[in-house]
């Protein structure tokens, strides 16, 4: 680039260019009025939408445009690089970081061979000041690894979504890891419905010692023991002794849990889904905010936590020796350890840190009047997770007691919590919170038998993915990576191939007639192991510079014969909508249950002449406490449940949480089921909540 002309005192400003606006305000308070920081509001180059973009026939050279929209950003990026001394590209730490700079390189004219790139793992001031003193070149294998992939997904999505319009339904997606994803989730569905649930007993052995205790049957004659029915049930508890119960061997010792590993995106996304009831997009956006910094009182703009997109549990030794610092100084040396976690993929992974706060010493009780309450939230559960991985190990008592009674083997265990360690900082709610001890017991002794029963059960199907054990899932097959979790959950629900209830993800009938179509003439593209195999070759163009073009070559050959015959075999799919047995009232044709966005919804099959269109209700069989009329299960526009009168909006009776039959003892008001674990009924009058 063509050094900057001298003049005014603005004219030999350093440029320092990033993606956000808000993360330009950040780094511009640390570098001070030696520097302008500017955003380019993402990417500035891009494959065009309105068609494929890639040159199959010139080696998939890919055709990049200007983004429509952007031309004045750019137009000022130009204008304002002229005016600098030097320009610095400050784009995120990854891939897509990397490749946002080469396109701004390109656009600004700047020299390939320039050392205009900077990156930093945390928004602070040192480190951003560190950053600008050492910028190297555009990292061409991370820019390649993007290009592969953006390809790629450009190949396969452009080219067999029009197929699913013309066979299916317009307004359809297919993508090279959303249809695996979606294979993983309709597979489990089908699972499901296949299972066939299978009878088993446990009996248990009631002792009277202490404050009592009970054992469970194990074995007979030293083999595992399976109780299949209450035929089988009765044959045992009429064989054994109710005075023949004898402590055999009791087995001693301490048991050792160590903490988690900091945080990795995708453990991030699954964390703040259990604990916190946050969605991946959910917990992205709010990462995103902490990362790139929140004004704090006394402290001005602070950035709070490291990147976010990585699959690293590495941690830097300056932020181990703060958090050693901080563990001695609040807690004592016996709660501090040395873990070491590793990574699972120890090349590509390893290029960022874990997330892990970026000042240990910035408390989020400290600080929680500067930010929102979700903010507050995810740092805390950040803070607390990466505090606890570099703390000692939790210690339990734990007693096995083995009692015989003949033939049969029984089974009792206790434990006790005696250090509670990295629990201290990081709640783990499990059986191990409570103390469940037995009472003291000797080898030979004889116990006091009060009652032995059984207790019939089923086995359980396999359990629908929620987003959390999805990404769990999709992490374990190495399919995608942590960026693209939230946005393949919410395409997979955006094109209802998948509807959420309540946690969890459930395949809707397109849904399984998309996957049925891919799975027969695209199998590779929903085969995980295919999928998973396909993210090591586009991981080795950035750890090893493999050629980026001919992992495509290799990919496109078989692919476009398999389009080819889909585009000739597939005949068009109809889907049928399901009658209501009722008429529309303003036209007199029938009624249908059609699907929306946000579920499915009753309207005139006379669409779009007639435009009737009403919500389905499902009767919750409670009351109306105003008017009598039934409550009803709805949804708002933003598609969440809630419960509503039927008889709006000459009633505005409503509730958040599903009511139940029952008044509150109080106040009279209805109880309301509260969406806890144990399934606490809570009043439903804000000024009551009364629970039971």
């Amino acid at each position: 680039m063509a050094k900057a002309a001298s003049g005014t005192k603005a004219r030999r400003k350093k440029l320092v260019i990033v993606e956000s606006p808000s993360k330009a305000k950040t780094i511009g308070k640390f570098l001070g009025s030696g520097y302008k920081v500017v955003a380019s509001v993402g990417h500035v180059r891009d494959l065009p939408k309105s068609k494929l973009g890639i040159e199959i026939e010139n080696d998939f050279e890919p055709k990049y445009i200007s983004i429509r929209g952007k031309g004045e950003i750019i137009k000022e990026l130009k204008k304002e690089a002229k005016r600098a001394s030097k320009v610095f590209l400050a784009t995120d730490p990854d891939r897509e970081g990397e490749a946002i700079s080469w396109h701004l390189e390109y656009l600004l004219g700047i020299d390939e061979s320039e050392p205009c790139r900077i990156e930093f793992n945390e928004i602070t001031k040192d480190k951003v000041k560190e950053a600008v003193k050492n910028p190297r070149t555009i990292n061409k294998n991370l820019v390649d690894a993007q290009q592969a992939r953006r390809v790629l997904d450009r190949l396969v999505g452009y080219q067999i979504s029009p197929l699913l319009w013309r066979k299916i339904k317009r307004g359809l997606s297919a993508g090279r890891v959303q249809s695996a994803a979606l294979k993983i989730i309709c597979d489990r569905e089908n699972e499901i419905r296949a299972f066939v649930p299978q009878e088993y007993w446990t009996i248990y052995a009631y002792a009277d010692k202490g404050k009592g205790f009970k054992a469970t049957l194990t074995t007979k004659n030293g083999k595992k023991l399976v109780i299949n029915n209450e035929e089988e049930k009765n044959a045992v508890l009429r064989e054994l002794d109710p005075k023949g119960y004898i402590v055999r061997k009791i087995n001693e010792r301490e048991r050792k849990v160590k903490p988690f590993a900091p945080f990795t995106t995708s453990s991030m996304q699954q964390d703040a889904s259990v604990r916190l009831n946050f969605n991946t997009r959910r917990t992205m956006r709010i990462a995103q905010q902490l990362y790139e910094g929140i004004d704090i009182k006394g402290r001005g703009t602070v950035g709070l936590i490291t990147y976010l997109r990585t699959d690293s549990v590495r941690i830097s030794a300056e932020a181990k020796e703060a958090a050693k610092a901080y563990i001695n100084e609040h807690f004592g040396e016996e709660y501090h350890a040395d873990n070491v976690y590793t990574n699972k993929k120890k090349e590509i992974q390893d290029a960022h840190e874990a997330i892990r706060p970026a000042n240990i010493e910035i408390r989020p009780e400290d600080i929680k009047d500067s930010l929102t309450s979700d903010q507050f939230k995810l740092y805390r559960l950040i803070w607390q997770r990466f505090l606890a991985s570099r703390m000692s190990p939790s210690r339990f008592e734990s007693v096995q007691a083995v009692i015989e009674n003949g033939e049969y083997g029984f089974r009792a265990s206790g434990s006790r919590l005696v250090f509670d360690g990295y629990r201290k900082v990081y709640p783990v709610k499990s059986d191990d919170d409570k103390d469940k001890l037995l009472p003291k017991l000797e080898e030979g002794e004889k116990l006091n038998v009060t009652k032995a029963e059984g207790e019939q059960s089923f086995t359980q199907p396999p359990p629908r993915y929620t987003e959390a054990s999805l990404v769990k899932e999709l992490e374990t097959l190495n399919i995608g990576r942590p960026s693209t979790y939230a946005p393949i959950v919410n395409t997979l629900t955006d094109r209802r191939y998948v509807k959420r209830e309540k946690k969890t993800l459930n395949p809707t009938e397109l849904g399984f007639i998309v996957d049925e179509l891919m799975e027969n003439y695209f199998k590779e593209i929903v085969d995980v192991h295919f999928t998973a195999g396909m993210e090591d070759k586009l991981d080795d163009v950035e750890v090893k510079g493999s050629d980026w073009k001919q992992i495509i070559r290799d990919f496109y050959g078989p692919f476009s014969k398999e389009l080819e015959i889909a585009d000739n075999d597939i005949e068009k799919v109809t889907i049928e909508d399901k009658p209501t047995g009722e008429n529309c009232e303003l036209c007199g044709r029938p009624m249908v249950i059609k699907s929306g966005r946000y579920g499915d919804f009753v309207a005139c099959s006379g669409y779009p002449e007639c435009k009737n269109t009403r919500a389905i209700m499902k009767p919750v069989g409670v009351k109306c406490p105003q008017c009598g009329k039934e409550i009803v299960e709805k949804r708002s526009r933003r598609g969440r449940i809630f419960y509503g009168c039927s008889n709006y909006p000459n009633c505005t009776q409503s509730f958040w949480n599903k009511p139940v039959e029952k008044e509150c003892p109080v106040c009279g008001s209805l109880f309301v089921e509260k969406k806890t674990k144990n399934g606490t009924l809570e009043c439903s009058n804000p000024e009551c909540r009364h629970r039971e």
